[in-house]
Parts: structure tokens; sequence; C-alpha cells
């Protein structure tokens, strides 16, 4: 994995972590991921030790949990 990968809701605490994340690590360096409209990402995010959103995986596989917007199973439908 070259880029971080960015998981969330689209709650506003996701949203706000999301534009703090790109300004911080910048947008080419990383993967948004609406878990909300990918609802096939969510096996992905699980397989990779995301729990809750938002979260940052990052490019060595490192799950940074940022605030706490929604656990992993409030997502799925």
């Amino acid at each position: 994995m070259s880029k971080s990968i960015f998981y969330h809701a689209g709650c506003p605490v996701c949203i706000s972590a999301e534009h703090d994340i790109l300004n911080l690590i910048g947008a080419s360096n990383v993967e948004v991921v609406h878990l909300g409209e990918e609802q096939s990402t969510i096996i992905d995010a699980e397989k990779a030790g995301v729990q809750s959103v938002p979260a940052l995986v990052t490019p060595n596989g490192n799950v940074l949990h940022i605030n706490f917007g929604a656990s992993l199973s409030d997502v799925k439908k």
C-alpha cells in the first residue's frame, strides 16, 4: 500500500477529520473511502483492523482511530 486510506461514514466528526487529514498529509497521499456510500468496502476496512470511523490506515498497516463518529457495526446496513 503506497497511500494511507481514510475511512469515514459521512458524519460531521468524520468530515471534519477528513479535512484535517487531507490538509496534514495531502490529498495525493490519501485515498478517502466513504463507507456509507461504498458498503462493499466495509469488508476491506474490517480486514485492515478498522473498528470505528473515522480511521486512517497507514501505508504500513497501522490503524489510527480518530475521535469517534461511529462503530463499524453502526455503518453496516
